[in-house]
């Protein structure tokens, strides 16, 4: 199987992903294979739903919408242009993925297969519903894919390299028993905005979905926001007032109850508007229903900062702070080529040997 057939049928995924929006679900007549699989994806979503609490339907298709955007063959060719795959040796590599946003180990699944090698994955069970279906459309549309990819409740065995993704600890345990294979280990990450008091309210609510979105469980969700002295979080608050139905589910009210007690116990100093906290700390990983901030003096000031903290921070979100921050709202939106950890995951792919 030569590399345009893995881009077809991914591109393929792409356009019956296509069918499912937060507008609405729409059959398209000629997306291969529907008849088969169309109301199972349904069903999928919903089991997802009820699976995982944090899991919303609205943060399902929101997934599902962005990775039918990217999954075409324009795309595909485009991201994968500057790598050599034609001489890759098919190789065993496995993937631990995390479970703390829908489909959050998606990317890693399709670099591996696209690359040529074949995938073990290892799914958390927070988030164990939609890849094997998706695996199995994939597989419907080029059946030599089923060579390539496989799925495991159990410890992965026989693996050249590993890809395994979980907080600071579990590294820790990657690290003992990966550590004598080719490897991508990743530790947790948050990201950050910087504002300067200038932002419009646009761009202050369009900075909402970088906080909202999955309910700001994604390493790319921005956790914490640097300010200037005497900032006047006046116009934050109101323009993330639209957000506010946030506060409607159950499982983010409770940690928003359970975190403001925590803090009112401790007699720390905060802000809050009924369904966010404000709460000031050197830290970048803010619980559930609270954002951290802190103020800086100078641009340049963040910039050592931001270079000592650089294995913290995923996203840095700004107008214009640096050329490699992304505009507000687009947190949640990476391209191909927009790596966990900024590791250059096909590239780590054409060197295992």
């Amino acid at each position: 199987m030569v590399l345009n057939d893995r881009i077809i049928a991914f591109s393929e995924l792409g356009k019956f992903l296509s069918q499912f929006k937060n507008t609405g679900y729409e059959k398209i007549s000629d997306v291969k294979n529907n008849e088969d699989f169309f109301d199972g994806m349904i069903q999928k979503i919903v089991s997802a739903k009820n699976h995982n609490g944090w899991f919303t339907e609205e943060n399902i298709l929101f997934s599902l919408e962005q990775w039918s955007a990217l999954l075409t063959k324009e795309n595909l060719e485009k991201w994968l242009s500057p790598y050599n795959l034609d001489d890759v040796s098919k190789k065993t590599v496995g993937i631990i993925m995390a479970g703390n946003i829908p489909l959050v180990g998606f990317h890693d699944f399709i670099s591996v297969v696209i690359s040529g090698h074949k995938v073990i994955a290892k799914q958390s069970s927070n988030d164990n519903q939609l890849l094997p279906y998706l695996a199995s459309y994939l597989i419907s549309i080029q059946p030599k894919l089923k060579d390539y990819i496989s799925f495991t409740d159990e410890r992965i065995e026989g693996f050249d390299a590993i890809i395994a993704t979980g907080s600071n600890n579990t590294a820790r345990y990657f690290e003992h028993y990966f550590g004598n294979k080719p490897n991508i280990i990743r530790k947790n990450r948050n990201s950050v905005a910087v504002l300067t008091g200038n932002e419009t309210k646009k761009q202050l609510a369009a900075l909402g979905n970088d906080i909202f979105r999955y309910y700001g469980l994604g390493c790319r969700s921005v956790s914490k926001i640097m300010v200037p002295p005497n900032y006047d979080f006046d116009l934050f608050f109101k323009s993330i007032y639209e957000f506010n139905d946030i506060i409607k589910g159950a499982k983010y009210a409770n940690n928003y109850d359970y975190n403001k007690a925590v803090y009112l116990m401790s007699s720390f100093k905060l802000l809050e508007n009924g369904f966010l906290m404000l709460k000031e700390d050197a830290s970048y990983s803010s619980p559930i229903a609270t954002l951290f901030y802190e103020t800086y003096s100078s641009k340049e000031e963040l910039e050592r900062k931001f270079e000592l903290d650089k294995e913290q921070i995923q996203c840095i979100v700004s107008d214009q702070f640096s050329e490699e921050s992304i505009d507000f709202g687009n947190t949640q939106s990476p391209s191909l080529s927009d790596y966990a950890d900024n590791i250059d995951v096909i590239e780590f792919l054409t060197t295992i040997s």
